[in-house]
């Protein structure tokens, strides 16, 4: 005997498979993704928090970089794929962020994840490493340099928060109107409005894999929010901080960045005692490590090398 499924059940079903379907083939891109970064998945607890995060072996110098706002160990796959052998790589979820644990009622200030990072490197074993991050992940790198110099062998920003940018980047004109962050995504629809906003050529997405991310992300909007709302009420913390800082530092930015304007690096020649060298792209975004993964990694693998070059 035959049976029918009705039209709605049937579109559900339909729904739900393309759903498992979109997941299944996001899991199989990532995980392609990673291993052709020799990248590692692996966890730790830390506190009694997970951690997710991707390592990538090499004996000669580590790097720890931390991804922004809404973003995750991944932000920074391609990136890693360039850097040359020698240089070890350590990509974590913060907690709140990706496959790490997201307890509610904890803070999730730049300052606290800057301690939890702190914590994170050390069950690691790590004692002194260069250290990277963009936009939040910058603010957290700086505030950790300040807060922790002994372990920071060099400090690498990309776009970093938490200093206030003398000209008003075009996201502080929309917030300051008394509009909603464009950080946030106001339908799974918003989602290529977010990423023109971030890029200016934005990295290549096939359209199943576009679709999850953007129902993966306005999912994840009211959390994220909260979390903004926590940072925003930090206010300029780094910018505070800056004279501690006593690592060497690089800074690059886009200069087309509409999150946070350039000129942030204005701001940081003139407050850091250690005068930082500064890279401004032309044609490029908020976050060059995903938009040009190969220049953002020849700058790092540079600026790593010309540390270890003795001086004449």
């Amino acid at each position: 005997m035959k049976t029918h499924l009705k039209p709605f059940t049937a579109a559900i079903l339909s729904a739900l498979l393309f759903v498992h379907c979109a997941s299944t083939l996001h899991k199989t891109g990532i995980s392609l993704e990673r291993y052709r970064s020799d990248l590692e998945t692996k966890s730790i607890l830390v506190e009694n928090l997970n951690w997710k995060y991707t390592e990538k072996t090499g004996e000669k110098e580590t790097l720890v970089v931390v991804h922004g706002f809404g973003g995750d160990k991944d932000h920074w796959t391609r990136f890693s794929r360039y850097l040359p052998e020698g240089i070890r790589v350590i990509a974590p979820d913060l907690p709140g962020f990706g496959e790490s644990d997201k307890p509610e009622g904890i803070v999730y200030t730049q300052e606290a994840q800057a301690d939890r990072l702190y914590q994170f490197t050390e069950k690691l074993g790590l004692t002194q490493f260069h250290l990277a991050g963009n936009s939040m992940g910058g603010g957290i790198a700086g505030i950790f340099a300040a807060k922790y110099p002994e372990k920071v062998k060099s400090l690498i920003l990309f776009d970093n928060a938490g200093v206030k940018s003398p000209t008003p980047s075009e996201m502080q004109k929309i917030e300051m109107s008394g509009k909603e962050s464009p950080l946030l995504l106001s339908s799974p629809e918003d989602f290529d409005r977010l990423i023109a906003f971030t890029f200016v050529k934005p990295p290549y997405l096939p359209g199943f894999l576009k679709t999850y991310f953007a129902k993966k992300s306005f999912a994840n909007r009211d959390w994220n929010a909260s979390i903004l709302k926590q940072i925003r009420s930090e206010g300029y913390f780094l910018e505070a901080k800056l004279e501690k800082i006593k690592s060497p530092t690089l800074v690059i930015w886009g200069k087309e960045d509409k999150v946070i304007h350039y000129t942030v690096m204005d701001v940081l020649k003139k407050k850091m005692k250690r005068t930082p060298d500064t890279v401004l792209l032309e044609n490029m975004g908020h976050a060059p490590m995903i938009e040009d993964p190969p220049l953002s990694a020849k700058l790092v693998q540079d600026w790593i090398f010309n540390l270890q070059t003795p001086k004449k």
